[in-house]
């Protein structure tokens, strides 16, 4: 027998070594986890039973969601309208910092002239989307995008480029008919089985999918039998009832048929993935996030929902416009139907998705995001950074250009038409029906220093005097139907 020279036989030793280290590396590590991101459409926090058990909507598999994972109680949206949340998601970053700080397009004047605002995402943004992509992740999206077209569409920002869409609405390419409109007036269903023949494609690799729901967003579109169910059990609920928010109306009750027999079929839908994870044995390796992106809508557009006790809603500074339902499911990470009340932002989800998939953080670009991974253990976390908030403009529902900071339990909006100040202390006055500024002058300033501080910091735009102004005007002019088309 012929024996290895010694230096051969002493690498093929290391290189055997080496190759059953990385083997049982491999065998130990266990894959990354699936993450499924469900973005609601103007959902109240009210809306969800999980939230309120009076609720006249009827969500148990929303419910049964947050009965597997975590709660959380004050969880807010980085603004009171769509668009810039959507951008805050998928940068991690405060809406000021990718210039889009409406709804695109925006733009309505009043007193002041709103603040310019990006019709697009820019494409320098590296998303949430492409960092998991880019780590070996799938990424399937449908629905509602709302960050630009054309060249700005979810295909460039790390999204499949096939998907077939115009506008601000894009869906995979199939060869199968989308449902009848009549059935699925916001696709709804569409969205679903789309991400129900993705989940059964990808069972064996790690997936990012990203469902941007239109429901339950105005227009309103429901199918008649869920219409004609909530129609018989409004009777037995209590009569409209209104209250007043600068000139608008504002809606003290929830019973609405249309708007929750849209929500029931949003609601249907989820169940549908929920048991497309489980067919596929994945329930116990995947994330589930569920959020809105502002808001329920009370104060205009059909006032469709109440935010009682939260104040006001989409469009507004106040707890019922940012508040938002907000839900983590992360199994063998959270225990199961928790409850955390510490104050998170969406900006935070970006941080927080690379921890759980055991990624490094990406403080270059997520620059305004905390991981939440502490806290989705059960763990205290001291955030060390207030919330902050920016709308320099006049929403459809009749905000109007403010800014707002909460900090512990103190929140402070100024509004920018007159530099009025409103103090609240939230976890005493959750409706935000005292306002404490006068009593506390002190507080007050600090926290104005800190707003004025965030905003240079970020960049942010402020709105200018209006030329054009007429005093006399009530209220600025009614949106278009084009704005209310693309909102």
């Amino acid at each position: 027998m012929k024996f290895l020279p010694t230096r051969l036989a002493a690498l093929l030793s290391l290189s055997l070594s080496l190759f059953l280290s990385l083997s049982a590396f491999a065998a130990a590590t266990p894959a990354r986890p699936n993450i499924v991101f469900i973005l609601a459409d103007d959902l109240g926090y009210m809306d969800i039973g999980a939230n309120n058990p009076k609720t006249f909507y009827e969500t148990p598999n929303i419910d049964a969601l947050a009965k597997r994972g975590m709660r959380f109680t004050q969880g807010y949206s980085a603004c009171c309208v769509c668009s810039p949340t959507r951008g805050s998601i998928m940068t991690g970053k405060y809406p000021p910092r990718f210039g889009i700080t409406d709804f695109i397009p925006g733009m309505r004047s009043g007193k002041l002239l709103s603040a310019p605002n990006a019709d697009h995402l820019p494409l320098a943004e590296v998303t949430i989307a492409e960092a998991l992509r880019d780590v070996g992740y799938a990424t399937f999206f449908a629905g509602k995008w709302h960050l630009g077209s054309g060249e700005f569409s979810p295909g460039a920002q790390g999204f499949p480029s096939e998907l077939a869409g115009t506008g601000q609405f894009y869906y995979p390419k199939s060869a199968t008919p989308p449902p009848d409109p009549r059935d699925d007036p916001k696709t709804t269903d569409r969205i679903v089985g789309e991400a129900v023949a993705f989940i059964d494609a990808h069972k064996d690799k790690p997936f990012f999918a990203y469902l941007p729901f239109l429901a339950v967003h105005t227009p309103i579109g429901a199918r008649a039998d869920l219409v004609a169910k909530y129609e018989k059990k409004k009777l037995s609920a209590p009569p409209d009832a209104w209250g007043q928010e600068r000139e608008r109306q504002v809606r003290l009750v929830q019973n609405h048929a249309p708007y929750a027999a849209m929500l029931e079929q949003l609601d249907t839908g989820l169940g549908r993935v929920f048991a497309a994870l489980e067919k596929n044995g994945l329930t116990d390796r995947t994330i589930v996030v569920f959020m809105s992106d502002n808001g329920g809508l009370s104060t205009s557009e059909g006032h469709p929902t109440s935010n009682l006790p939260l104040r006001a809603g989409k469009g507004w500074p106040y707890e019922g416009g940012t508040r938002v339902a907000w839900i983590v499911s992360a199994p063998g990470i959270t225990k199961p139907g928790t409850t955390c009340d510490t104050p998170v932002i969406s900006t935070d989800y970006y941080p927080t998705l690379l921890a759980l998939a055991g990624l490094p953080a990406k403080p270059e670009q997520h620059l305004d995001g905390v991981s939440l991974a502490p806290l989705l253990q059960g763990q205290a976390m001291a955030r060390g950074q207030p919330l902050f908030w920016h709308y320099p403009h006049y929403g459809n529902q009749g905000g109007a250009p403010h800014g707002a900071i909460r900090d512990g339990d103190w929140k402070l909006i100024e509004w920018f038409e007159d530099g009025a100040l409103e103090l609240y202390n939230i976890p005493q006055d959750l409706s935000e029906k005292t306002n404490l500024a006068a009593q506390h002058p002190d507080k007050v300033s600090a926290l104005r220093a800190k707003l004025v501080a965030w905003r240079q910091q970020v960049g942010a735009l402020l709105p200018t005097p209006n030329p054009a102004y007429d005093p006399n005007a009530k209220s600025p002019p009614a949106p278009t139907k084009k704005n209310k088309a693309k909102q």
